[in-house]
């Protein structure tokens, strides 16, 4: 017979925080993360060929997936278009993806209005000023380390990762614990051999 030890969740936020997180209204129904500098690094590779290259988590893959399975919806709103991009939100299964947003209040809203949310119902991790529209009517706001001072100043909470190094892993991790999904998740994993898809 195979023991299994039973593992309580390590990490911690300020309780204050987890509060902030919850949002203002009845609760989180949807998370809105840039690409470039939140999902990367912010570095772009081009090919000799014109081609695009980008580095991208598995720690922030894996937490996509699991605020879905928490009851966050992850959105995806980038300035930027590339295949590399389309590739990876379609390998994380996200159903919600606007790509070459100029605008990206534009361009978010529409899908909102599709999912009948209110921006007090969405939180919004971003890195530069183009995602500042967003953060500023969202019901929680989350900008990665490496930041624009003016985006950090926006956020809510500045994570301890930079982008594309576990930043939006971060967020999502602190989201799914406001919402008091977190230790089901956890436990969740230690009961299936399906938990290593990032």
């Amino acid at each position: 017979m195979t023991v299994v030890r039973e593992l309580q969740p390590s990490l911690r936020f300020d309780p204050e925080l987890l509060l902030q997180a919850q949002g203002p209204g009845p609760g989180l129904k949807a998370a809105i993360f840039d690409v470039d500098g939140v999902l990367t690094d912010g570095r772009i590779y081009i090919s000799e060929r014109g081609e695009d290259f980008k580095a991208f988590s598995t720690l922030d893959g894996h937490g996509l997936k699991l605020l879905a399975q928490g009851g966050i919806l992850p959105i995806v709103v980038t300035g930027r278009d590339s295949p590399a991009v389309r590739r990876r939100v379609a390998d994380l299964g996200l159903t919600h993806a606007v790509y070459g947003a100029k605008d990206k209040l534009a361009a978010a809203q529409p899908v909102l209005d599709q999912l009948g949310l209110a921006w007090d119902q969405v939180a919004v991790i971003g890195d530069d000023w183009p995602d500042l529209p967003l953060m500023v009517r969202a019901g929680f706001a989350c900008a990665p380390a490496q930041a624009h001072a003016e985006t950090r100043a926006a956020a809510h909470y500045v994570t301890q990762a930079a982008g594309g190094h576990g930043a939006a892993r971060e967020f999502c991790d602190l989201l799914l614990m406001a919402a008091g999904q977190y230790a089901r998740l956890l436990h969740g994993h230690l009961d299936t051999l399906d938990g290593s898809a990032h």
